[in-house]
């Protein structure tokens, strides 16, 4: 599979896009105009290893709802990323069973060797 899970009005994910160029046959998901799924999720945490490491503590509803002075399980974490999409890591990129999750310069590198040779 090749998809990206990405935010079209975030312009990181933007950034990452341009400098992956990916070739069409990767599928490009906006996860604000189309929600992540439960299957798609499950997907994800298959590949990462947990929900945790999907989720994003600099959402602006982390903050918001004091979420880090809570004990928050993996179960919450899967929950509260199918509720709301800002607590997505961005961008997700799975590329041929390998996951790519969020915008540092390292997994960035990453994805695009493994994209782009």
């Amino acid at each position: 599979m090749k998809k990206i899970y990405f935010l079209s009005t975030c312009d990181t994910c933007k950034r990452i896009l341009d400098e992956l160029n990916p070739s069409s046959d990767v599928v490009l998901q906006d996860i604000k105009t189309e929600p992540i799924t439960l299957a798609q999720i499950e997907e994800m945490k298959s590949l990462s290893g947990s929900y945790e490491s999907l989720f994003s503590k600099r959402a602006r509803l982390y903050k918001e709802r004091d979420l880090k002075n809570k004990k928050l399980k993996e179960e919450d974490y899967k929950d509260l990323i199918l509720e709301h999409y800002t607590f997505l890591k961005r961008p997700v990129i799975i590329y041929n069973n390998q996951i790519f999750v969020g915008n540092s310069k390292k997994v960035v590198e990453a994805a695009n060797t493994a994209i782009n040779g």
